[in-house]
């Protein structure tokens, strides 16, 4: 079986489009500290982010989403399943970024660099959400009647009271970048490998949907936002060009044509595949011990020629028409 993450042919310029190391690391560390300060200042709006809260969870009963609840109810059916659903939560989020730009760094250079402004517009437009509209999370809201998973089942990522919460601000529900993030992992492996089975990444944006909603830590909405956030920039963002240009398109989407079939259905009958172009018995003695006179003799069309004794002095003589003769008659 292929692998999930076989890659494309290789880039031919791959050293000269993967950005510098040490630069990059920088750059994507600022970034991440930029977010995580950015998101601090957003801390404290508790008033703000229940009165949202309270705006959202009305919303989704307006357009008949379905419950939050029905999606808890189905991972408080055994203590293992739930576990299981707060540690996804906890562990595989932000690792399985790093390893998507990690993997196309050393492999996909040219997608590397696509993912990762995709992956920065997305997280700053989100920034810009946290700030501008704080959002208690369903675990909070009391008009949901859910569970807090993580606090009661355990791990948590999260304080037990948001005020004493110094490392995250837990009012920046809206958008989900657990289910954004996730989601462009899929869509860039997705894009980036030609494996038959890289369809399959998209399990994990899905199981990180159910998880969000699931353990009360997100809304429906918050990930559809995420996903609207995430289209937008994709279409803002150019994608690299598939390596061979449109030839390389026409080739993996294109029928081969129905000539080359021949070849095929003569390897399995047994017969060798013919050449070509096969010359004439006359032919095929080597060039140099053949005289002037020979090649004109086996020659499909007659040019009237007059040829001299002198070596090298053979010239055309004028005719009206060629005539054929040999095969040509």
């Amino acid at each position: 079986m292929k692998s999930l993450t076989e890659p494309v042919e290789p880039e031919p310029d791959s050293r000269s489009a993967r950005p510098p190391l040490v630069r990059e690391l920088l750059l994507v560390v600022g970034l991440f500290l930029v977010y995580k300060f950015g998101r601090g200042l957003a801390n404290g709006h508790t008033a703000e982010a229940f009165r949202n809260a309270d705006d959202v969870w009305s919303l989704e009963r307006a357009v008949h989403l379905p419950g939050e609840g029905s999606v808890q109810s189905v991972l408080l059916h055994g203590d293992v399943l739930v576990h299981i659903a707060n540690t996804y939560y906890a562990t595989v989020h932000f690792p399985a970024t790093v390893a998507l730009l990690v993997f196309l760094y050393l492999r996909r250079p040219r997608h590397y660099v696509w993912t990762r402004r995709v992956l920065a517009v997305l997280t700053a437009a989100a920034l810009v959400l946290h700030l501008g509209f704080p959002l208690a999370p369903p675990r909070m809201l009391h008009a949901a009647h859910l569970i807090d998973t993580a606090q009661v089942f355990g791990p948590s990522v999260y304080a037990a009271k948001p005020s004493t919460d110094t490392l995250a601000n837990q009012f920046a529900a809206m958008p989900s970048l657990h289910f954004g993030w996730a989601l462009m992992v899929a869509i860039g492996l997705i894009v980036a490998t030609k494996s038959r089975w890289r369809w399959l990444w998209l399990l994990h944006p899905l199981l990180t949907l159910l998880v969000v909603v699931g353990t009360a830590n997100h809304y429906w909405l918050d990930a559809i936002v995420a996903a609207g956030l995430l289209g937008i920039a994709l279409a803002v963002i150019r994608m690299p060009h598939t390596v061979g240009g449109p030839a390389a398109i026409r080739r993996h989407l294109l029928p081969a044509p129905a000539a080359t079939a021949a070849p095929a259905a003569l390897r399995a009958s047994g017969v060798s595949e013919p050449a070509p172009w096969t010359p004439a018995a006359a032919f095929r003695t080597p060039p140099d011990s053949l005289s002037a006179s020979d090649v004109l003799e086996n020659m499909p069309i007659r040019i009237p020629l007059k040829v001299s004794a002198t070596p090298g002095s053979t010239s055309a003589a004028t005719a009206p028409r060629p005539v054929a003769t040999g095969a040509g008659r």
